[in-house]
């Protein structure tokens, strides 16, 4: 756990050497830090530290989740104070890339570069809420590794056999020091959050051309 300046204790994991610039990474929505598939943080944290953390009031971090892009990256941005780590890169998976998104825009000073995937801007048209099938599998109060797999992977066979191999490491690998699940009502204030993020506005859309990092798109629109 690391307390931070806010009162948020953060829990996270460090993994690898701390040498290079440190990689954050950023969780999907109502994930917490065993939703990693260890074989990624493992092949990221070659050369590098890569650390994974529970925002505020998720998983087994104190306090309750916020309701609003903008505070998620706000209590981010105070739990990478607390690092003392000083520039890092950004890894942002789903609603995470949006977090890392605002934090580039917000604080660039603590940001070298940004990798978002399966994301999209704030303000972009086609976003406000989710796909039925989509929030059907995730928003139920637990999302067995089936609704996983059918989020996450393609329907070919390949898909769903490099799924199967990913559920088994993430559901199925680590068996002590288990992260708390996170609650239902950070699957409340994560969604609204997301709904929020998905209101068509242009202007808001416009934000994103402030961001003047480098920014590999690794899935999205």
């Amino acid at each position: 756990m690391l307390s931070a300046s806010n009162g948020v204790d953060y829990a996270y994991r460090a993994t690898g050497a701390s040498d290079a610039t440190p990689l954050v990474t950023f969780q999907h929505f109502r994930g917490n830090l065993d939703n990693w598939d260890p074989a990624l943080i493992d092949a990221l944290a070659r050369g590098r530290q890569v650390i994974t953390f529970d925002n505020r009031g998720v998983g087994a971090s104190t306090g309750t989740t916020p309701s609003t892009i903008a505070q998620m990256a706000a209590d981010a941005i105070d739990f990478i104070d607390e690092l003392g780590v000083g520039e890092v890169d950004l890894l942002g998976f789903s609603i995470g890339s949006f977090v890392a998104q605002e934090i580039a825009l917000v604080r660039p000073s603590i940001v070298r570069k940004v990798v978002l995937a399966s994301s999209a801007p704030q303000g972009a048209s086609g976003m406000h809420g989710w796909a039925p099938e989509v929030i059907g599998a995730v928003g139920k109060p637990e999302t067995p590794p089936t609704d996983y797999l059918s989020v996450f992977f393609a329907t070919s066979e390949t898909s769903r056999g490099a799924g199967q191999q990913a559920a088994g490491r993430i559901f199925g690998g680590r068996t002590v020091d288990r992260d708390t699940p996170t609650s239902w009502q950070t699957r409340q204030a994560q969604y609204d959050a997301v709904c929020a993020w998905g209101v068509p506005n242009h202007s808001l859309l416009e934000r994103v051309s402030a961001i003047d990092k480098p920014v590999f798109l690794a899935n999205g629109d």
